[in-house]
Parts: structure tokens; sequence; C-alpha cells
């Protein structure tokens, strides 16, 4: 396996900054459980409200029961039969004690089947909320990891920049495998630091006249994804990393159409793995995609639900899904926050799903999607 030295340097410098894609993505899951721990904290409080008044309410019915059957015993339906009749009160005792004996029980169990419901959906609503902030605290320990990687990588790139570098490459490899960067590119990662020469002065060189023209880092990056440099002697004829596994069954031209669809539709195909681009390119469909996300946009969803769910874009069904989800009472935000529903079901699967808990006596407006 080879690498494309350009489109490496990108991604490296990319992780050098403060908009590197590992730490927005860090952000972007750690907003994500905030907004599930405040959503599951407000949940478990409903359902503890809920609990409490459903336990009060069957004390008062077996109190209150057994006292009124106490009352209705004592009483005689003939001692006040010539009040009963003339003013013409239809109450009959013994039938209210029949009524009251029969379906009291049958009341209290009721009851107690909504407590138990009640306390099995708070058990799964303390677990998320757990996880949320399980994962919260992880990603907190994950990001100071990730800074002072990052704070590394930079020191390896000026001391390489200064020509001094004295770094082993058992020192760099280990530090881009934290990267998730595999074994040929930390190799040529390794030898583009120890021989800047042959590449990165150049490269470094491009990137700081760019940026005197008031052009950010990733601004540089993405140009120097899209445009031709004639100067350009950078450049190694290998197979970029990123389009390996499509280059051998897809052509440039669908290639370069799949990402200029995407930037006219305000996405960067820089967002998403090796892997996603290669279903895009494998189910590349620009009517269906550019229809399906123009629809998206529309309804009020941000463009980032496609990362980690690539999928949704060439979905043939999926504003069918979405309207069937909105039609039922759910909100954009319930279906942002939970995007895999529109992948894990097929439309007629996600109707036999709402059907299936319509049967069992539930709203599926009240139940969470990661519940279907």
């Amino acid at each position: 396996m080879t690498v494309n030295t350009e489109n490496l340097l990108d991604r490296l410098y990319n992780l050098r900054g403060a908009d590197s894609d590992i730490l927005k993505e860090m952000d972007r899951q750690k907003d994500k459980a905030e907004s599930t721990k405040a959503r599951t904290t407000e949940e478990k409080a409903n359902l503890q409200n809920n609990i409490a008044e459903l336990k009060q309410q069957r004390e008062e019915l077996e109190e209150q029961g057994e006292k009124f059957k106490e009352i209705l015993q004592g009483i005689h339906r003939e001692d006040y039969e010539t009040v009963l009749t003339r003013l013409h009160i239809d109450f009959d005792p013994k039938s209210l004690l029949d009524k009251l004996e029969r379906n009291l029980p049958k009341t209290i169990d009721n009851v107690e089947k909504e407590t138990k419901k009640a306390e099995d959906e708070l058990v799964k609503v303390e677990e998320e909320m757990n996880s949320a902030i399980t994962t919260i605290e992880e990603l907190g320990i994950r990001k100071d990891a990730a800074l002072a990687n990052q704070e590394k990588l930079n020191e390896y790139f000026e001391l390489a920049l200064e020509g001094h570098i004295n770094i082993t490459r058992d020192s760099i490899t280990t530090l881009l495998a934290e990267f998730g960067f595999n074994e040929e590119e930390q190799r040529e990662t390794a030898k583009i630091l120890m021989f800047p020469e042959d590449a990165l002065f150049q490269y470094d060189e491009k990137v700081k006249n760019k940026c005197k023209n008031g052009k950010s880092i990733s601004e540089v990056i993405q140009e120097a994804k899209t445009m031709v440099d004639e100067e350009d002697d950078i450049k190694i004829p290998d197979i970029s990393l990123d389009e390996q596994e499509i280059e051998t069954s897809v052509t440039t031209d669908i290639k370069e159409e799949m990402i200029e669809t995407l930037k006219e539709l305000g996405i960067d195909y820089l967002d998403f793995t090796s892997d996603e681009i290669e279903k895009l390119m494998d189910n590349f469909d620009k009517n269906i995609i550019i229809d399906n996300v123009k629809y998206m946009q529309a309804k009020g969803f941000e463009n980032d639900i496609y990362i980690n769910h690539v999928e949704l874009m060439y979905d043939k069904n999926l504003q069918n899904k979405v309207e069937l989800l909105l039609s039922i009472g759910k909100e954009v935000l319930d279906i942002y926050l939970a995007p895999s529903i529109l992948i894990k079901y097929t439309y007629e699967q996600l109707g036999e799903s709402i059907q299936s808990l319509r049967g069992s006596g539930m709203d599926p407006k009240e139940v969470p999607l990661m519940a279907y």
C-alpha cells in the first residue's frame, strides 16, 4: 500500500490546528452526549414523579376502598326506603358493594402494572443517562490526550522544519498510531519528517504563502484537495489512502463529480472515512443525493447528520421515512439525535414497528427512537 505525500501532509496539517478533525469529532460527540444527558435527566425526574404518584394512588385505593366497604356494609336500603323512594334517589348499597369488591382489585392491579412499566422505563433512562455521563467523562480524558498528542506532533514538525529533528522513527510511528494512521502512513510520515527537504519544506512554504493572502489553514488544505498546482513537485506517483479503495472500481470523472456534488451541497467529503467514501461511490446517484440533502436541509437538519451515517444520502426512501416519523409527532431533533433509525429500518419495517407499538397500547410519539 502506498500513500500520496500531499494528501498525507493535508491530513497531518489538519491535525496540527484547532480545526483538527479529531478534536472536532470529539466536540461533536460531547455535544451529543450533553444533549442526551439533559434529556434523560428530565425524563428521569418525570418518571420518578409519576412512580411516586402511582404508589400514592395504590395506597389510597386500598385504604379508601376498605373504608368505603365498611360504610356500605353498615347501610341497608330498607332503613331509608321512604326517603329514597320519595326523592327518587337511585341508591343500592348492596349493588355498590358488589361493584366495589369486583372492580377495586382490578384497578389496584392496573396501577401496579403502570408502576412496574414506569420503573422499567426509569431503569432504561438511567442507563442511557449514565452512559452519556460516562461518555462525557471519557471524551474529556481523550481530548486531553489528543491535545497532548497534537502538541507533540507540532513539536516534531517544528524540529523537522528547523532541520534539527533528532526523534527516532519509532517515536514518530508510535505517535501517529495514536492518531489512527496505519503502518504505511506512519513510515511515509517518518520519512517526510526525517528528510524534510524532499517534500515538507515546499509544502509548508506553500501553506504559509497562501495564509499570507488571508486564507485559513482549512481553506489552504481544501484548495490542495481540489486544485492542481503546476509548480507542485511534491507528489509521489502513488495512490491516496483516502481514495485507494475506490480508485479500483470507479473512474476519476465519477469521483470528481461526487466531490463536486457534495461541495455544492455544503458538505466536505473529507469529513468521511475512506469506507464511507467507498459506500458513496458504490451507490452514487447525483439526483438522489441532491434531492435527499436539500430535503433534509429544508426540514432543518444539519449536514453533520451524515457523518457516520453516509447511507442516508443515497437512501431512496429517506424522505418517506422522515415524513412517517414526523407524522407520528416526532421532532426534527428527535431524528437528528438518533439517525441510525433511518438506516436500521426500511420504510415498510418502520411502519410495521410503529403499528406494533400502537398494538401494544403505546403511543409511538412518546417512545424514544432508540427504543424502536
